[in-house]
């Protein structure tokens, strides 16, 4: 089992910054993948980035790619996401998932809001133009 506090959220000018963190308790941190996941008013939730268990790969939707970068740091139980370049258009409810490194078939479902068992409450993100 582990449980998800996302921080850093706030409101920021377009063309900003903000780097949102994800801290994990419980244990074997390490031995999850982790994603971000955003839903915005009136949308469905989507996906943003995920990164694997050791860190190694990154992925990310087409949206985000070359403005955001997701990462982790297993000493400290935490992933975070460092989003640059803000537009209105990332504004959101942002959360973190986490799924066991053994779940099968994961570079085909990374993206999939049913592939995580594991959620945060979320942590809002505006960007005002």
């Amino acid at each position: 089992q582990v449980q998800l506090v996302e921080s850093g959220g706030g409101l920021v000018q377009a063309g900003g910054s903000l780097r949102l963190s994800c801290a994990a308790s419980g244990r074997g941190f390490s031995m999850y993948h982790m994603a971000w996941f955003r839903q915005a008013p009136g949308k469905e939730r989507e996906f943003v980035a995920a990164i694997r268990w050791r860190g190694g790969t990154t992925y990310y939707a087409d949206s985000v790619k070359g403005r955001f970068t997701i990462s982790r740091d297993n000493a400290k139980n935490t992933v975070y996401l460092q989003m640059n370049s803000l537009k209105p258009e990332d504004t959101a409810v942002y959360s973190c998932a986490a799924v066991s490194m053994g779940a099968p078939d994961y570079s085909g479902t990374y993206s999939q809001i049913k592939s995580y068992n594991y959620w945060g409450q979320g942590t809002q993100v505006t960007v005002s133009s």
